[in-house]
């Protein structure tokens, strides 16, 4: 069967379907990863939007039962040059096809990626409308003109209701605005007791979790959408050691008043070289979003850039001057992508140890001076 991708710009491309022959429309993306297209398809971030893969070979080991980043896939569909209908893993339990059927979201193949990507660079994301329909270019114009953007995609994705995996060790609170499963993997991988939260859980409701550091997860969006969080971040700041991760580092940069901005085509791809400005070291990252922190409004907060962009010096990485807390706009846990910054979530598990050590001091200072006045 044909199916038709029509951009916002009017640009039409004609390929095969495959997956589902439902119509579905979104943000039209590129993704540079050649590996992972299991994990893309499952990261909540996706949520609202028509993933290309620039790879040109995509579903050649299939899909399998331990890869996936989510209980769903959260794309609205899937943009290649070719698909593979026979895959060939020994871990494989169905095709790419399938999964797609399975879950609904169409895809289109056989069309020239390596266009669409030059496009989307020169002229940035734009909607588009992925449709086996037959219906008139006109037609689907006005209807793709019609169609608004996901509000706030992150409530969307974040989990209904907390769950716990128990640990022995530190005890995290993770605020879920759409998190992979990598990141919850990486602190139980540490022994650390988790507790994921929805996305528009109370300082108060965090509290009584007592956690020793919270984790401020992806998500998919824009971070102004989910400006509800910022006073809970603001008033949790201080008290409780903070993490957070892509779209977790933006809201935690808008709560310590810097801005975002969206970027003209995004990062998204498990290739992106970032550099650690302290050492000097270049760590090639995951990536996956559409808006940074601006770098100008920095400089008015309380805030220091640990790290850039190699390819463009947008930030990514900040860390609070006076609170322990810090943020990293790519992704330590991958999945896909390299592991160079993984150390990144033992960093956080040491400045939950030293702020605990400092406040154990001061309490028993604090004591001190208290018997020293009951004794006098």
């Amino acid at each position: 069967m044909k199916a038709r991708l029509l951009l916002e710009d009017g640009t039409l491309f004609e390929g095969q379907a495959f997956g589902s022959e439902r119509e579905s429309a979104g943000e039209v993306v590129f993704q540079t990863g050649m590996t992972g297209y299991q994990e893309v398809l499952s990261d909540p971030s996706y949520c609202g939007q028509l993933v290309t893969m620039t790879y040109p070979l995509i579903g050649n080991y299939g899909i399998n039962r331990d890869d996936f980043e989510a209980i769903r896939p959260w794309i609205h569909g899937f943009i290649v040059r070719k698909h593979e209908l026979a895959p060939s893993n020994w871990r494989s339990s169905m095709s790419l096809d399938a999964l797609l059927k399975q879950h609904e979201i169409p895809g289109i193949s056989g069309i020239d990626t390596r266009m669409l990507t030059r496009i989307l660079r020169q002229h940035g994301t734009m909607k588009g409308l992925l449709t086996t329909s037959s219906q008139s270019l006109a037609s689907l114009q006005e209807q793709l003109h019609a169609i608004s953007p996901l509000s706030n995609p992150a409530a969307l994705v974040s989990t209904p209701q907390p769950y716990r995996s128990p640990g022995a060790k530190e005890r995290i609170v993770v605020v879920d605005f759409g998190c992979k499963s990598g990141i919850i993997r990486e602190l139980i991988t540490r022994g650390c007791d988790v507790t994921v939260v929805p996305h528009d859980t109370t300082a108060d409701q965090i509290r009584r979790f007592n956690p020793d550091g919270i984790l401020l997860s992806n998500g998919p969006g824009d971070p102004k959408d989910v400006a509800y969080v910022l006073p809970v971040i603001r008033e949790l700041l201080g008290e409780i050691p903070m993490f957070g991760i892509c779209l977790g580092h933006q809201l935690f940069a808008l709560a310590c008043g810097a801005d975002c901005s969206k970027l003209t085509f995004g990062h998204r791809g498990s290739n992106h070289p970032v550099k650690h400005l302290e050492t000097g070291r270049c760590l090639i990252t995951s990536q996956n979003h559409s808006y940074a922190v601006v770098d100008a409004s920095v400089a008015a907060t309380d805030l220091t850039i640990t790290h850039i962009n190699n390819n463009d010096g947008t930030i990514e990485g900040l860390q609070h001057n006076y609170y322990p807390a810090f943020s990293v706009q790519f992704h330590p846990e991958a999945s896909p992508g390299p592991y160079d910054s993984n150390a990144l979530f033992d960093q956080f598990l040491d400045v939950i140890h030293r702020f605990q050590q400092t406040h154990t001091l001061n309490n028993s200072q604090d004591k001190g001076v208290e018997r020293l006045y009951a004794e006098k």
